[in-house]
């Protein structure tokens, strides 16, 4: 049985890495495929947009299905899904085939994502194994964007951009192969009537709208009568969703998931770092090309460290620190690293020297290493089993949500900042410069308010003492939220 676990944590991240991977891998790419099909800069955006879209806003509905319909079989649906639409992404020979399979890559990278942990917490119910397995897990996220820039870049030089998700087809069926026996059959939960259908279209119908319009930002602008519109629509789409889950007799997202401090406190200030930190993953690497000059493979080797020392402190130290000091001191620690990640870049200089100005930051990412795996902990702590799936599918979307927004913010102002900096006679490479900083300083303040947050409402849980010899296998419920 410990073999199986371990296995089955293996699939799971092997699903996540493939995600996280075709996420970034296509950004070095876009190029390419630009020049190869023959897409607009405006037609171009949506290779990443489609995905998005049906990505963030399936998550939460796909979470809850895995709770009523199975998460194995869920997770299997998805990653067949996903690597089917790999396959016709690869051989896509038009401009709307492409964009097609990628939001069907969305789909299934939505199905498979949103019950992966909640098939995780329930596999690992001891605390400190729990808190290695989401390491682990946790890991496979966070450095799977940086190996996906290199991955990307070589693939793209050595073949073409066609293997970007070709890679995908045998990792895919490996895990298909793997999962089979490795996850366990769950039984779906017992809910007495049909799925929420109304519930169902109102907040996916509502997250779709949030995120286009989200995403759509830097071309039309933030105070442009198309955001605000499609911003209030969405708005009323999700108050509606509210109102129906506290009224219909089997909702889809019960909102007992938000009494949880731990649930709702984590979600948040997930939302708040992951909306500064994805720009260290986009705004980095257009600064060490557009104003450095390093190549699409020089990018992604430069941001390797920062890949590496996630990876260490989220393996090799997370899981002893949480067990020794708590979720909540983690993820506190990681966060001041992390404000000192954005405060080193919002001062990096147009001449920048690797080794003195970039390569501390990169070593200083090691608090998400820190932060990502307390983080999730916290957020899965407060959920009971039978809601395991949609609290992974609520931590998925709030993730989705927090990057979407982010680099739509973050870039604008970015842009925003070197367009004023231009008309004011500067050169262009500090002009550039100068909207980093700015996007950097506000990314920076959003961490400050998420350790404001995480101080204020969240706790470490406080684990029952063992009663028996069946204690270690306590439901996640048991587990006493502040």
């Amino acid at each position: 049985m410990r073999t199986s676990r371990w296995t089955a944590l293996g699939v799971l991240a092997t699903a996540m890495l493939m995600t996280v991977l075709d996420g970034s891998i296509v950004t070095v790419a876009m190029p390419a495929i630009q020049a190869d099909l023959g897409f607009t800069p405006v037609g171009l955006s949506w290779v990443v947009n489609a995905y998005l879209i049906a990505f963030g806003a399936l998550l939460l509905l796909s979470g809850r299905l895995g709770d009523l319909l199975g998460r194995k079989r869920m997770f299997l649906a998805g990653t067949a899904v996903f690597t089917a639409a790999s396959l016709l992404a690869g051989i896509a020979g038009s401009p709307a085939l492409l964009i097609a399979a990628r939001f069907l890559q969305g789909v299934g990278s939505a199905m498979a994502s949103a019950v992966s942990l909640g098939i995780l917490v329930t596999l690992f119910t001891e605390p400190r194994e729990r808190a290695k397995a989401i390491a682990v897990f946790s890991f496979t996220g966070a450095a799977g964007a940086s190996i996906g820039q290199v991955a990307g870049g070589l693939l793209t030089d050595a073949l073409t951009w066609n293997w970007i998700f070709f890679i995908n087809l045998p990792i895919g069926a490996a895990a298909l192969l793997l999962a089979l026996p490795a996850l366990p059959a769950d039984r779906p939960a017992r809910t007495g009537g049909g799925a929420d259908v109304i519930g169902a279209l109102l907040v996916t119908s509502g997250l779709t709208t949030g995120i286009y319009a989200v995403v759509k930002i830097e071309e039309h602008g933030a105070g442009s009568a198309h955001t605000l519109g499609l911003g209030a629509l969405a708005l009323v789409l999700l108050a509606g969703f509210l109102v129906r889950q506290a009224t219909a007799a089997q909702p889809l997202m019960p909102l007992r998931v938000l009494r949880s401090r731990s649930v709702a406190g984590a979600n948040l200030v997930q939302m708040l770092m992951v909306a500064a930190l994805f720009s260290f993953q986009i705004l980095v690497a257009l600064y060490l090309q557009k104003v450095l000059g390093y190549g699409a493979a020089e990018t992604g080797l430069a941001m390797l460290p920062a890949a590496a020392v996630i990876g260490a402190v989220s393996l090799g130290l997370s899981a002893r620190l949480i067990a020794r000091f708590g979720e909540r001191n983690v993820l506190l620690t990681g966060l001041v690293l992390l404000v000192g990640v954005l405060g080193l870049l919002a001062r990096v200089p147009v001449r920048a020297s690797y080794a003195v100005d970039l390569l501390p930051v990169m070593l200083l990412a090691a608090g998400f290493g820190l932060a990502l795996p307390a983080l999730t902990s916290l957020a899965m702590s407060g959920a009971r089993e039978e809601d395991a799936g949609l609290a992974s599918g609520l931590f998925n979307t709030t993730q989705q949500i927090g990057m979407a927004v982010g680099v739509a913010v973050l870039s604008t102002l970015a842009a925003a900042r070197t367009e004023s900096l231009t008309a004011a006679g500067r050169p262009a490479a500090e002009a550039l410069t100068g909207g980093y900083h700015l996007a950097f300083a506000v990314g920076a303040g959003l961490l400050v308010a998420a350790f404001a947050v995480a101080f204020a409402l969240l706790r470490t849980p406080r684990k029952a003492a063992p009663q028996g010899p069946d204690s270690e296998q306590r439901r996640p419920e048991a587990v006493l939220t502040a």
